[in-house]
């Protein structure tokens, strides 16, 4: 596996390398997977590639200095601040279960499950529980492909396809703003759903997350 060292990037920048990479991947006819982590400067609103941005206030983002862009997945709004993103590209072929949606998730997922417990911080993919929709703010959907502590949303990911290859990415949420996720999003951000490494263990430096990754 290829990984590339962790930077930070304006959400423009990140967006176009991970694009650059699966393209690349795919002229390449690449059989080897590909896998970064990044950071986002400024603070930045990525939504889906087919989701409304009809909710956003403009105005209150640019007072705020958080930039907005579109990712290549669908899903819902993220805003991305105080986390640390992975990206992952393969071909389908790679994984064992690569044509099915979910099984390609959780395949993919195990790097993050192996590298955490490292960490001593052990995720699963929570217990089954209704999907909520009716959110702008990705974090707040339960879907098949969550990486959850004790029950709690910790990662949040998302799936694209193109001519035989996968691009997954996700944010990995290192601490959270609750009144200002509800000021952007306008709707109450329940914490009982969702979880940061802060909460989880405040002694865990991004820089030792990074680290462990590199491994």
């Amino acid at each position: 596996m290829k990984f590339i060292p962790y930077s930070v990037n304006t959400g423009q920048v990140n967006m176009d390398i991970d694009s650059q990479i699966l393209d690349e991947a795919i002229a390449s006819g690449s059989k080897m997977p590909v896998f970064r982590l990044y950071g986002w400067s400024p603070a930045c609103i990525s939504l889906g590639r087919n989701q409304k941005e009809d909710f956003l206030d403009k105005d209150f983002l640019r007072e705020n200095n958080v930039d907005v862009v579109r990712r290549l997945t669908g899903g819902r709004a993220l805003l991305h601040d105080n986390e640390i993103t992975y990206s992952f590209v393969c071909p389908v072929e790679y994984l064992e279960n690569g044509e099915h949606i979910v099984s390609s998730y959780k395949e993919i997922s195990q790097i993050l499950i192996d590298k955490f417990k490292l960490l001593g911080i052990d995720l699963d993919f929570g217990s089954s529980k209704p999907v909520h929709t009716g959110f702008d703010y990705c974090m707040l959907i339960s879907t098949g492909a969550d990486l959850c502590y004790e029950n709690k949303k910790l990662i949040g990911s998302a799936q694209c396809r193109k001519n035989g290859y996968i691009l997954q990415h996700g944010s990995i949420l290192y601490d959270f703003d609750k009144n200002f996720l509800e000021r952007i999003f306008k709707e109450e951000i329940n914490t009982d759903e969702i979880t940061s490494i802060r909460e989880i263990n405040p002694n865990i430096t991004k820089e030792k997350i990074i680290e462990v990754f590199n491994m």
